[in-house]
């Protein structure tokens, strides 16, 4: 019998695992493993939002099937948060769809509009959905770079000048995930018009919109006039409302492509269980005094991380936004390679972080440090690293 699967062969070994593999063997040996690696939150959401999931699922008829585009109550919540946090109006019939997560979102998506042989543009380094959900639906990725600047328009450019076919999908992410840069409205401006010049949808992945730090809102693709015409956005509750297990997101935009997705998700799914979705109205229509709290938390862990790691040897850009840090290996380590240095570190130092490899080729020399431990754990994080760096006779400012 064959097991030489056509999509098997075109996903390559996710060299992130072996780190996770290392992280749990090490758990089960009973060491503790402080980690950096997953972008887990460790604190729950808002109460009132556990008490309507509570309330909802004790009521007999709600646990049945539910509405694979989201109940209509969810899809009015997320359009009304674009108004009020960007001033964009949506129609939730038509250009509002729930996700689980944006994850499956991009992955529906992708599976919605592309055909084999296709070519879709994706940054590198990145997320890996997007680009390994297009390869699983057939595609062919041509990289472009994360940083916003003048090459990144230059890369775009080429790329449709030099590929066969020209490519019919661009996707963004910014706050990115892992290198935690941002962009301004006017940045989406110019892609917007880029897009409708060189007829390319847009896919935007805004899930770290509301962890931005410094007192710089993140924009958002949809507040550009025309955007619909060209673009679809994925927002996720995951990290803004400490709800990444509910698996709770949106797609909004452009009708034909939220219509397409909508169509897709109905062969696919009933959508996420009903008292889940309720309670994610809740959060979104209720206080949202945990938006702020968990914006000065990671920003908190932010300055601690930066602070307390740089005082162990290892010098760390301070991102402007996300939950990532985007870590450049210590000089006298560079050599090691990021996958090797992140072994070295869980073993030696008992701290897990995420390999910049495994987002892409031009993520090697870095590594993805996730907020998602208290001050203590990160300062206690610090302090084994520098162990780790002493015992190989690196002093700090040699590392």
């Amino acid at each position: 019998m064959n097991t030489d699967f056509y999509r098997m062969k075109r996903l390559p070994p996710y060299v992130i695992a072996e780190v996770n593999s290392m992280r749990h063997a090490a758990r089960r040996a009973g060491k503790d493993i402080i980690d950096l690696g997953m972008g887990n939150p460790d604190n729950p959401p808002p109460q009132h939002v556990i008490d309507k999931l509570c309330e909802v699922a004790m009521k007999p008829d709600s646990h049945g099937y539910s509405q694979s585009k989201g109940i209509p109550g969810l899809r009015r919540a997320q359009a009304n948060y674009y108004a009020r946090r960007f001033g964009v109006e949506l129609d939730p019939e038509t250009e509002v769809v729930v996700t689980m997560g944006s994850k499956e979102g991009l992955a529906s998506l992708a599976t919605a509009i592309t055909a084999p042989g296709d070519v879709v543009l994706a940054p590198n380094p990145s997320y890996p959905i997007h680009t390994f959900g297009f390869i699983i639906a057939g595609a062919t990725i041509r990289s472009v770079p994360t940083t916003p600047d003048e090459n990144y328009f230059q890369s775009l450019e080429r790329a449709m000048n030099f590929t066969v076919p020209r490519p019919s999908v661009l996707v963004v992410n910014y706050p990115s995930n892992p290198t935690a840069e941002v962009v301004d409205l006017a940045f989406y401006e110019r892609l917007v018009a880029w897009a409708k010049e060189n007829q390319v949808w847009v896919l935007s992945d805004l899930a770290y919109s509301e962890l931005y730090y410094d007192g710089n809102p993140t924009p958002s693709i949809m507040q550009v006039k025309g955007a619909k015409d060209v673009a679809v956005e994925f927002t996720s509750m995951s990290k803004t409302y400490s709800m990444a297990g509910w698996r709770m997101g949106f797609a909004v935009g452009n009708r034909e492509l939220i219509a397409a997705m909508s169509r897709v998700k109905s062969y696919l799914d009933y959508g996420a269980f009903t008292p889940i979705q309720a309670a994610a109205c809740a959060a979104l229509n209720g206080p949202q005094d945990i938006v702020e709290t968990n914006r000065q938390l990671y920003h908190k862990r932010r300055d601690v991380m930066v602070e307390s790691f740089g005082r162990a040897g290892w010098d760390i850009p301070p991102p402007p936004a996300s939950m990532f840090a985007w870590a450049p290996l210590p000089p006298a380590l560079k050599e090691m390679g990021s996958l090797e240095f992140s072994k070295q570190l869980l073993t030696h130092a008992d701290v897990a972080v995420a390999p910049g490899v495994g987002y892409g080729e031009e993520g090697e020399g870095f590594v993805r440090i996730a907020m998602v431990e208290n001050e203590q754990r990160l300062r206690q994080a610090a302090r084994n690293i520098k162990r780790y760096f002493q015992s190989l006779g690196i002093n700090s400012s040699a590392a």
